[in-house]
């Protein structure tokens, strides 16, 4: 970041969001939920939207004799025009685009609706690269680098493509209606809750599609529901009026004691490509749900993504437990405190637990988790943001906290942010630095903000 003097409009707006979105992770100390939309997807390896799909479709297949235009006239909404389209998919599959198919689906148990989707799947896999390294890394290598380093504790998502399983290879993928049934760990997984590609049967694209998964989602509502009370979320992807976000949104909103208010740690990220230097995006946005209900949350408007994606992933400690390790752990976890059925004899090497137990730095190596003590020490020492202690005084942002430490730098020539000092400790994720103030940083910005008589002292106490 720049020095606060010379920091434009957009730079401060970013400096004070990445400071909200890291005292959330932090406060609810677990690692956020990504719900990721077609956007992302079209941004790093040009997928189509839903437009785009239609159009292509359209394109495909000779008994789609009309143009885009007349089904949208016609149906209204994607999910009916997909109806119509895999209608049209059916019978052009029967007679002139027999060739198109594999000869396995010609037979009588093959659902009428799979053709298009087949379809779908083709193009979805032909344009997927073959490693992560094909991805659109020319524009974005440091941003997709950046959102692998969230390591979240769940993502879900509305696309079908296989992007995300390359960007965060310890997530198991589970897929369609996996999701509502067998066991599932919470942790560590990619929720494809309308399907993917490697099962294009299953694929939920058509408004019958939409109508089935509707009544068969109260599993993953619950799970939803506990997602938001527990974690940070953030939307990637989805434009506020896609009827998917609608539909989570409004599964959230049901959870909400209090109407009328922000939530607290919802986020929606939108690409603006219009952004600069002087650029003041809103911080917040109400967005329809369903039954003519709206909800607040926490808006983000960036053009680059990648500060975003560092603040997200600003709680190290969380961000060195491996994914894979945490939800085989789980596993075992459970599968030790069955007592319903006969186990096997489990072996295990008591001394080496216990040695593990009580010393911390071998436990966290036991389950592949980095040694916290120093991180966690600093944090509890220096636990406050400029937008924290400005909130302290009264005030909204961080201006109260900033216009004090200028004057401090005006009266005195000490800037305190210049060092890691009793007042003031930079914290690096990534390539973000994360200003942090300490209850004695806390207290000089109040006396210099209340006029009254200070002193700086920079000394580090022991």
């Amino acid at each position: 970041m720049t020095d606060d003097a010379t920091q434009t409009r957009y730079e401060r707006y970013a400096e004070e969001v990445a400071e909200d979105i890291a005292d959330t992770v932090q406060a609810l100390g677990c690692q956020p939920i990504l719900f990721v939309g077609s956007g992302l997807a079209k941004r790093y390896m040009n997928a189509p939207n839903w437009d785009e799909l239609l159009t292509h479709l359209a394109a495909g297949c000779s008994g789609i004799e009309k143009g885009i235009g007349f089904y949208k006239q016609s149906f209204k909404t994607p999910m009916k025009i997909g109806e119509e389209f895999a209608r049209l998919y059916q019978e052009w599959a029967w007679a002139t685009g027999h060739n198109e198919f594999p000869e396995s689906m010609f037979q009588e148990n093959v659902d009428s609706q799979s053709y298009i989707k087949f379809k779908i799947a083709d193009l979805l896999s032909s344009i997927k690269p073959d490693d992560i390294s094909g991805l659109n890394v020319t524009d974005h290598k440091n941003e997709i680098e950046a959102l692998g380093n969230i390591k979240p504790h769940a993502i879900i998502t509305t696309n079908y493509d296989q992007m995300l399983e390359m960007i965060f290879p310890d997530h198991e993928p589970i897929v369609g209606q996996q999701i509502l049934k067998g066991q599932q760990f919470s942790v560590g997984e990619i929720y494809k809750i309308h399907g993917c590609v490697s099962d294009f049967e299953n694929i939920v694209f058509t408004e019958s599609d939409y109508e089935t998964f509707s009544k068969k989602k109260k599993f993953l509502s619950a799970k939803l529901l506990t997602f938001f009370n527990e974690h940070p979320l953030i939307f990637i992807g989805y434009s506020a009026s896609d009827p998917n976000i609608r539909a989570i949104l409004a599964d959230i909103d049901e959870a909400i004691p209090e109407k009328g208010g922000i939530i607290p740690n919802v986020y929606i990220l939108e690409w603006n490509p219009a952004i600069g230097p002087d650029s003041l995006p809103p911080r917040d946005k109400v967005l329809p749900t369903e039954e003519d209900r709206t909800v607040r949350v926490k808006l983000i408007e960036a053009a680059n993504f990648e500060w975003v994606f560092n603040a997200f992933a600003s709680n190290p400690v969380l961000n060195d437990v491996n994914p894979r390790v945490l939800r085989a752990l789980i596993a075992r976890s459970y599968n030790l405190v069955r007592h319903d059925i006969p186990q096997m004899t489990i072996q295990a090497d008591f001394k080496m637990l216990a040695d593990s137990v009580n010393d911390s730095d071998s436990f966290a190596r036991l389950f592949g988790i980095a040694n916290i003590t120093d991180y966690s020490a600093a944090s509890a020492q220096y636990p406050h943001s400029a937008t924290q202690i400005t909130k302290a005084l009264g005030g909204s942002g961080s201006y109260l906290a900033v216009a004090a430490m200028r004057k401090i730098k005006r009266d005195t020539g000490i800037d305190i942010k210049s060092s890691d000092n009793r007042y003031h400790r930079c914290e690096m994720v990534n390539t973000t630095p994360f200003h942090k103030y300490s209850a004695a940083g806390l207290e000089l910005i109040r006396k210099v903000d209340a006029g009254e008589a200070y002193d700086v002292d920079l000394g580090i106490p022991s």
